[in-house]
């Protein structure tokens, strides 16, 4: 379904350890909005919910939505670390086109 990186499996777990409150995984879902016409929404998930898939990446969890599953399926997070900008990127097959931030497709 998604695959996680090393770097950002990394990342993941660096958050996950300094979260003020326990947390268990990584929500990863997509919402109508941004410029693209979809957008990435991410953050620390304590428990699954109705509906979810939750996939082991390299001892993360990730936590993802009935309606994001199939915009999701396939897709590559990675995190990079840059002069100009550092965070997580996603190479997703099902993306048509995709904005220049990188954090919405259609």
């Amino acid at each position: 379904m998604i695959q996680l990186t090393e770097n950002a499996v990394t990342a993941v777990k660096t958050a996950l350890a300094q979260a003020a409150e326990p947390a268990e995984g990584l929500r990863i879902m997509v919402q109508t909005g941004g410029c693209a016409g979809y957008k990435y929404l991410m953050g620390l998930e304590t428990t699954e919910r109705d509906g979810d898939m939750v996939v082991d990446q390299g001892g993360v969890k990730l936590f993802i939505d009935n309606e994001s599953q199939p915009h999701v399926a396939g897709m590559t997070v990675d995190f990079v670390t840059g002069l100009e900008t550092s965070g997580f990127v996603f190479e997703n097959p099902n993306a048509t086109s995709s904005c220049s931030c990188g954090k919405s497709f259609s």
